[in-house]
């Protein structure tokens, strides 16, 4: 028994994906269509430039190609379902794909979109987001007290928490974390994500979603807003739009997946973020990214564990 975890942003790299399309059929007809879906996407993702893989509109379906890429290889060397799915922000829409509840061409249009919607709700250079090291949750909620701009978006870790913003309310909560011994880490973003700044984005997604049909997935999909197992087609469907103004609680993820007793985790995609997120939240858990062939044989033993 093991939960499939996908990744968000900042997990891309140039190259990605190619092992996975030499060596696995799977794989290579995941990331044919996703081409074939928005032609010039391969190309981007195996030679870059990295600039413009890192901008949002390009790395939000770069990364759902290759992390269901991954999942498909797994199955096809006969890996089992997973028993819980969740993804990071961007990863619950490769989550809910990999379920089948949304179909990959779907996907794939809506999250380019949804990143350019993101991209375009606040002007450059008005916003920022900075992760919040070595203080737990509770220190930061105390620190943002009375200040307005700012909000908490990722709660990562017991100790690694995401807050998004205005730039000044940022940079003014940065100083008011340092002096509580937080370290203070300004990410290379260019918009706050999961802040309510992000209200634009959700309203023009809410445009192109209706219409798009969703269906029960085959195993149930954690949604970011609720931290909580969702099987329900439209249920799906809202908490998508509003997981853009909300925080990501992954903590509270992996927690009710440790409560409902999964011990054993495979990050399907790039990187290894949710591979070190599991480590720092779920002590003696056992978690394996799966994003090169060389990784399929060695997850099919975790799962079979």
């Amino acid at each position: 028994m093991y939960a499939a975890l996908f990744p968000g942003q900042g997990s891309q790299r140039v190259g990605m994906g190619q092992g996975l399309y030499r060596a696995s059929p799977a794989a290579r007809e995941v990331l044919d269509r996703a081409e074939a879906a928005l032609p010039g996407l391969l190309k981007l993702m195996w030679e870059g430039p990295e600039e413009e893989l890192r901008l949002t509109e390009n790395q939000q379906p770069a990364l759902l190609a290759v992390g269901y890429a991954a999942y498909r290889a797994f199955l096809e060397r006969g890996g089992p379902l997973p028993h819980l799915a969740a993804g990071h922000s961007l990863g619950e829409w490769t989550a809910l794909v990999a379920a089948e509840a949304l179909g990959l061409e779907d996907a794939l249009r809506l999250v380019r979109l949804r990143g350019r919607y993101m991209q375009e709700a606040v002007p450059p250079g008005r916003g920022a987001m900075a992760a919040v090291l070595k203080l737990p949750l509770e220190g930061i909620k105390k620190a943002l007290e009375g200040l307005s701009g700012v909000e908490v978006a990722n709660l990562n870790a017991p100790e690694q928490t995401v807050i998004s913003g205005l730039k000044e309310a940022v940079e003014e909560a940065a100083e008011r974390l340092k002096a509580l011994r937080a370290r203070v880490v300004f990410l290379p973003v260019s918009a706050p994500f999961h802040s309510s700044l992000m209200e634009p984005a959700k309203a023009r997604l809410a445009e192109d979603l209706k219409g798009v049909p969703f269906r029960k997935p085959r195993f149930p999909v954690y949604s970011n807003v609720t931290a909580r197992p969702e099987e329900d087609p439209e249920r799906i469907k809202a908490l998508l739009l509003e997981q853009i103004t909300h925080p990501v609680r992954w903590v509270e993820i992996l927690k009710d997946m440790e409560a409902r007793g999964l011990r054993r985790f495979l990050e399907f995609g790039p990187g290894e973020v949710l591979k070190g997120l599991v480590a720092r939240t779920l002590e003696g858990a056992e978690a394996l990214s799966v994003g090169e062939p060389e990784d399929l044989e060695k997850a099919k033993e975790v799962a079979d564990a």
